[in-house]
């Protein structure tokens, strides 16, 4: 059968805060199994935790925060996404402060750090979240849906009024080869105009063209442009992936996404836990 994984041993990400600009750690460490996906806060006294749930997310207004009492975490779908194609089960992910490292504004850099040092199997065996009936969440003119599908499969259409973006598409099955070559590299975009009124207010400190694809009214303002035609579509795909690890559990399925964004991702992931009768547990053997 198919067994929970984690690290072979711990590993580290530095880089800077979107926000504060100030440099920041994250470290990747093995979790037992049954355990799940902790964010951890060394910098606070009796270093709390919290578990990436979707009960545990707090806002998903261009970003995924999850909260509690003790603390916040933002931003959290870019270094989680690996986690959906790795299939890794049990994580401790410490952070030395408010902020986890920006990078180059895609998944790269977290998913090599997890590749240099390995993922072991663990004792305990993986149940799957193995989606038996469609379900859908719907706004307006956006939708979110997962079909049966056996395996993990990712469709997304995105449709920007802007020339530079329009509307793009990408398909993919989804595994530790597919999102290396095709979605890890894809980095978050934002428009210039959003960028100087969040850094009006304090915010944005360490955003810059070295983390983020960034659009004036007609273009990319990027020098190198764009790593793909439809690079937005594909960091789309890696935002949903991300947000996929708070239904804690792997999901064999086919995620149908028009418009939709980390809302209605966490509307969908709160569905599908609650439609108990639209999903089976399952243990795969080999």
């Amino acid at each position: 059968m198919f067994l929970q994984k984690t690290l072979r041993k711990s590993t580290q990400v530095t880089g800077i805060g979107i926000h504060s600009g100030d440099p920041c750690t994250l470290t990747f460490r093995p979790a037992p199994p049954d355990t799940g996906v902790y964010f951890v806060r060394r910098d606070l006294p009796g270093s709390p935790s919290l578990k990436v749930t979707a009960e545990s997310v707090e806002a998903t207004s261009y970003q995924t925060t999850i909260g509690s009492s003790a603390f916040q975490v933002a931003t959290i779908e870019h270094c989680v996404s690996a986690l959906s194609s790795l299939r890794i089960d049990n994580l401790f992910i410490e952070l030395d402060g408010p902020e986890i490292p920006i990078c180059d504004g895609s998944a790269k850099e977290f998913l090599k750090a997890i590749q240099v040092v390995g993922i072991v199997e663990q004792e305990s065996a993986r149940k799957y979240c193995y989606i038996t009936e469609p379900i859908q969440v719907s706004e307006n003119d956006k939708f979110a849906h997962v079909l049966p599908y056996h395996g993990l499969r990712i469709s997304v259409t995105i449709d920007f009024p802007h020339p530079s973006i329009g509307k793009q598409t990408i398909d993919l099955d989804v595994d530790e080869n597919t999102f290396e070559r095709e979605i890890a590299g894809a980095r978050t975009f934002g428009f210039l105009k959003d960028v100087e009124a969040l850094q009006a207010r304090g915010l944005a400190k360490g955003g810059s063209l070295d983390n983020a694809i960034v659009l004036d009214d007609q273009k990319v303002l990027n020098p190198e442009g764009l790593r793909w035609a439809n690079e937005f579509a594909r960091h789309k795909a890696l935002d949903a992936l991300g947000d996929l690890v708070t239904l804690e559990m792997p999901l064999m399925g086919h995620v149908v996404l028009y418009k939709a964004g980390h809302d209605l991702m966490n509307k969908l992931v709160r569905k599908i836990k609650s439609a108990r009768t639209s999903y089976k547990h399952v243990e795969l053997g080999y």
